[in-house]
């Protein structure tokens, strides 16, 4: 066996093990959040920003990035923005927020397993052609995934940081494609009576929101049918070729 061989799977072996440890470390996050109380953290986290003044504006979009490349529910603090600081600016303290939080899990996802992906798919002919499409109309299928209800922000953000679409296309169609969601929850917050309700069980929703679930579930059912159409698509030029 020659060192060159030796030295690779030493390297290998060393990325896999990084990977790894992430990955256990974001699933061990994940299931804190999940028992932990999560959103009863962030109501009590909302509270406290009310005090703060403007201030309080830089917390609360600190805060809701670290909530998201953390896996914490993010639906509680876009409400909560509501109650605090109103639509109008509740709704762009969210939109700035959310999508700083998305492109930072975005770039975690993409410098700590992106290498490790690309060699493991780099003998197989379809998961190129995949990954080709993302690269080249990555745009419009992050857009389309933002406006479904189906793909769960947290995960998608780690997700497309394993992918070659580029951050460009990646922060820009993040931002637009949740804009009609995040303007709606901040609404729906901005009704609320106390900080304690929110997120804290089932109501019945809005017509609003019913509306945007049925555009969500179209925008689902056509971001499923274009990957498909990109990813044969390319799939062929690489057979062809």
């Amino acid at each position: 066996m020659s060192k060159g061989s030796v030295a690779g799977r030493t390297s290998q072996t060393a990325v896999g093990g990084k990977v790894g440890a992430w990955l256990l470390l974001i699933g061990a996050l994940f299931v804190l959040a999940r028992y932990l109380n999560a959103q009863e953290f962030l109501r009590d986290a909302l509270a406290g920003i009310q005090g703060l003044g403007p201030w309080g504006y830089a917390v609360f979009v600190m805060v809701y990035i670290l909530a998201t490349v953390l896996f914490l529910p993010g639906s509680v603090l876009t409400l909560g923005a509501g109650f605090v600081f109103g639509v109008i600016l509740g709704s762009v303290l969210v939109s700035v927020a959310s999508t700083l939080g998305a492109t930072a899990a975005f770039l975690v996802g993409r410098h700590l397993v992106r290498g490790w992906v690309s060699r493991q798919i780099e003998g197989n002919a379809k998961f190129r052609a995949i990954d080709e499409a993302v690269a080249q109309e990555g745009w419009k299928i992050v857009g389309l995934t933002r406006l479904s209800p189906v793909f769960p922000f947290n995960l998608l953000n780690y997700a497309f940081g394993v992918t070659r679409v580029s951050l460009r296309d990646y922060t820009l169609a993040s931002w637009i494609g949740m804009m009609p969601g995040t303007f709606m929850y901040v609404y729906i917050g901005s009704l609320a009576g106390d900080l304690a309700t929110l997120g804290a069980g089932p109501r019945a929703r809005t017509p609003a929101e019913w509306a945007l679930y049925v555009f969500g579930l179209a925008a689902t059912v056509a971001v499923t049918i274009y990957v498909t159409r990109l990813a044969r698509g390319a799939l062929q030029k690489r057979i062809d070729s």
